[in-house]
């Protein structure tokens, strides 16, 4: 195939634009055949609409449903889809907006989650109402610091399902209206601090208040992993090791005893 510089700005250009928007958190995918007709065609799926065309409109409709779905899944990969009884190979090159970590409770542990959460890419959001807590001094990395109640600060962030959020309150006062704020969400991980019968007693209280066992199902508690951890890093590390299984639908139990592939994007 010649060369087309034409071609090849194109194509420069709808990378630069995806990767722009996913800069701004804004999800974003872009479907290439890599082979069949119209090798090298383009779509930029956008969380509402699309550019760009693979060749029709039935290839364009299906390429965007299947972008929406890994997006959602956050892998990118290689589909074969027909048109006109011949197969088209496409890839799909996924860029999810940058994972989001909501912490409630100003405490030690948070201190050291986002030390080890930094370095994955998450955008940091710390809340606490106690000021005296939540202070630059003990959190100068966060992206965020909000002194206000869970409930009231919840209603100025945007919450997507690539969000976790880890309640370390440990305060029935503080902490059940952060539950209550998460699960209007769609946040990907909810997790609570507290020992299991904290735990159950919160869940029956907030059960016996209203909540759905099914919704409250969705909070992981007690929060991490059982690593037997019990310094505010080794807490930290189990947490963060429960959100990393979670977003890439894990079990979290040891490598030795499981089966198939270690890597998630296999």
């Amino acid at each position: 195939m010649p060369f087309n510089p034409k071609q090849t700005k194109a194509i420069t250009s709808t990378f630069d634009r995806a990767q722009e928007l996913a800069a701004k958190r804004i999800p974003v995918a872009i479907a290439t055949i890599v082979r069949g007709k119209n090798v090298g065609a383009k779509l930029l799926v956008l969380p509402e609409g699309r550019s760009g065309t693979l060749g029709t409109n039935v290839l364009d409709d299906a390429a965007e449903e299947i972008a929406r779905e890994m997006l959602g899944n956050e892998k990118s990969g290689v589909r074969v889809l027909e048109q006109a009884d011949e197969g088209v190979e496409i890839f799909f090159d996924v860029y999810p907006p940058a994972p989001q970590l909501i912490i409630f409770g100003a405490v030690h542990v948070a201190q050291a989650l986002v030390t080890f959460a930094r370095p994955l890419g998450y955008r940091i959001i710390v809340i606490d109402a106690r000021r005296s807590l939540a202070t630059r001094e003990r959190f100068p990395d966060v992206d965020e610091l909000i002194v206000e109640w869970p409930d009231e600060a919840l209603k100025h962030i945007e919450v997507t399902p690539s969000t976790d959020i880890a309640i370390l309150t440990h305060d029935p006062k503080f902490d059940e209206p952060a539950i209550l704020g998460a699960l209007a969400t769609e946040a990907r991980y909810i997790g609570a601090v507290g020992s299991r019968k904290t735990n159950a007693e919160r869940r029956q209280r907030m059960i016996d208040g209203g909540v759905s066992p099914e919704n409250m199902d969705r909070v992981r508690g007690p929060i991490g992993l059982d690593i037997g951890g019990s310094t505010p890093e080794e807490m930290a590390i189990s947490i963060l090791a429960e959100m990393i299984a979670v977003r890439h639908g894990r079990s979290g139990g040891s490598l030795r005893k499981g089966s198939g592939s270690i890597r998630a994007d296999s």
